[in-house]
């Protein structure tokens, strides 16, 4: 009776072990998830064509920094995009992830949009490191450098 309960045991072990397993095709979903470019959208699934002006502050101690990014004349502006949603916040996506921003400000010219302004706020030197990756990412991508004041 004891050799069945211990059976029993392992079967149950065993059996919630492989819920947690990797699907079959996981090598597919990830495969997919390494060959994305980092790309900023303003409009969730609608890349940013306009590469920003980006500038970068940072605590002494490294505790936290701030992202500055400054668009001219954004695509989002574009009457071709403007069906494709409204502006909802700065997002950075790559492979890893997704990291955004709600300060997004948007500046007019006689009525007219013109350029926009967004912050990225970093609490962590995780977080630091994260946009870092992702600058890194997004600079290959669109033939960027990196410049120390």
């Amino acid at each position: 009776m004891k050799v069945f309960q211990t059976l029993a045991a392992f079967s149950a072990v065993i059996a919630s072990a492989e819920a947690f397993a990797p699907s079959a095709n996981l090598s597919s979903r990830v495969s997919t998830s390494l060959n994305m470019e980092a790309e900023i959208q303003f409009v969730k699934g609608l890349k940013e064509k306009v590469v920003p002006d980006i500038k970068l502050t940072r605590a002494v101690d490294g505790s936290s920094g701030i992202a500055t990014f400054k668009f001219a004349n954004p695509n989002v502006f574009d009457a071709s995009t403007a069906s494709q949603g409204e502006i909802t916040g700065l997002y950075l996506v790559d492979e890893e992830g997704e990291m955004s921003t709600s300060d997004v400000n948007a500046n007019f010219v006689n009525g007219k949009p013109q350029s926009i302004d967004a912050t990225l706020v970093m609490m962590s030197p995780a977080e630091w490191d994260r946009f870092m990756r992702f600058m890194e990412r997004y600079g290959e991508a669109n033939g960027l450098g990196f410049n120390k004041a």
